[in-house]
């Protein structure tokens, strides 16, 4: 038969299979279960162990007796950005660049070109997202871009141009991943009443909220929204700590502002602007162009031909012309009446020389 354990050694077996102990402050409710971990004294003396979950990077540690806790996460702005397909590899870059700069925002699966617009709300909402930036490719060389608050509005529909990436070797700046950005405005967007809506827009997108548990307690660098030629202009800047100077980062990129929706990618149109050309009118204007020329050189070749066939105007003799010319000496006319000789012919070059060596001795002894 199995021998009986004692008391003794249940204890210790329960005792080895204790793992955490509750804290000293808590007593355990009367009635309840008991307490199974081992008090201080019969754990030699050593305190139970304490298990805590670290709070976010961005909220930090403690600051001590007589300051301010760290803030609570209250302005939760979730922005998805994600695109149509058809999108070539500098968007691609640029989509992911914005990913990298904005902790706060979500991404998805492309969006299939059959699909309204208004579908992108719906996703939103299964995302959990109240903002969106959404990349629309047409012609596979044509980029727009779409800024909208979900669901209620409003939305802005821009042309994206002159596109840089944060991988090109001209941007020589770098910031902490996570950091929260200053937003810099140019003054005209407060003067006129669309770009103050824009102007919101963009802090609502772009601006990281404070004590995001994804961004970090720290601004090193800029975003700059520049107006110039009617378009705004996106930069993005890092502080250095020593001269407070600025370093371009990226990505850069234009955005050319068609229209202002009251709803979300849709709706009423709010504004226009007068100003914008699309990019297949100005595809159109550089081939009228080059017709124009191609039949303005048609014309003048037909114009000189025309030209040489025409029948050419005679013009009267000038009395005057032959004032300053001189006729010539007169030469005396020489009648040869002798024969010439006629020279013997030899191919050969040395019997030619021998003959002439013997009409010259010939000569000699006449004379002599």
């Amino acid at each position: 038969m199995a021998a009986k354990r004692k008391r003794g050694a249940l204890a210790a077996g329960k005792a080895k299979r204790a793992r955490r102990a509750p804290s000293a402050g808590k007593a355990a409710p009367e009635g309840g279960p008991r307490d199974r971990s081992i008090p201080p004294q019969e754990n030699n003396g050593i305190p139970p162990q304490e298990y805590c979950i670290p709070p976010p990077v961005s909220q930090g540690p403690p600051l001590g007796p007589g300051h301010r806790p760290p803030g609570k996460w209250k302005n939760k702005e979730r922005v998805l950005i994600f695109s149509s397909r058809g999108i070539n590899f500098r968007t691609r870059h640029l989509m992911q660049d914005l990913r990298t700069l904005m902790p706060h925002s979500k991404a998805d699966t492309k969006m299939d070109r059959k699909d309204q617009l208004f579908v992108i709300n719906e996703v939103c909402e299964m995302k959990n997202c109240n903002k969106c930036i959404f990349f629309e490719a047409k012609k596979k060389q044509d980029l727009y871009m779409w800024l909208s608050n979900t669901p209620q509005g409003p939305s802005a529909k821009f042309l994206v141009q002159n596109v840089h990436t944060l991988a090109e070797l001209k941007m020589t700046g770098n910031c902490l991943r996570g950091s929260r950005p200053l937003l810099s405005f140019d003054p005209i967007f407060d003067r006129e009443p669309h770009y103050a809506l824009l102007k919101e827009l963009f802090i609502q997108i772009f601006g990281t909220p404070q004590y995001h548990p994804k961004s970090q307690p720290f601004v090193d660098h800029v975003f700059t929204f520049t107006i110039t030629d009617e378009r705004i202009w996106f930069r993005n800047y890092q502080i250095i700590e020593e001269d407070a100077s600025l370093v371009e980062i990226g990505p850069r990129f234009v955005l050319n502002l068609i229209k202002i929706f009251q709803g979300s990618f849709g709706g009423p149109t709010l504004y226009e602007n007068p100003h914008y050309q699309s990019p297949n009118m100005h595809r159109r204007l550089i081939r009228l162009s080059v017709a124009a020329k191609f039949r303005e050189k048609q014309q003048v070749k037909e114009v000189q031909k025309i030209k040489k066939k025409g029948t050419k105007v005679l013009v009267e003799e000038d009395p005057t012309e032959v004032v300053f010319e001189t006729p010539a000496e007169e030469k005396p006319v020489e009648i040869q009446l002798v024969k010439p000789e006629s020279k013997p012919i030899v191919k050969d070059k040395k019997k030619l020389r021998k003959i002439q060596r013997k009409k010259q001795k010939k000569l000699f002894r006449t004379e002599g």
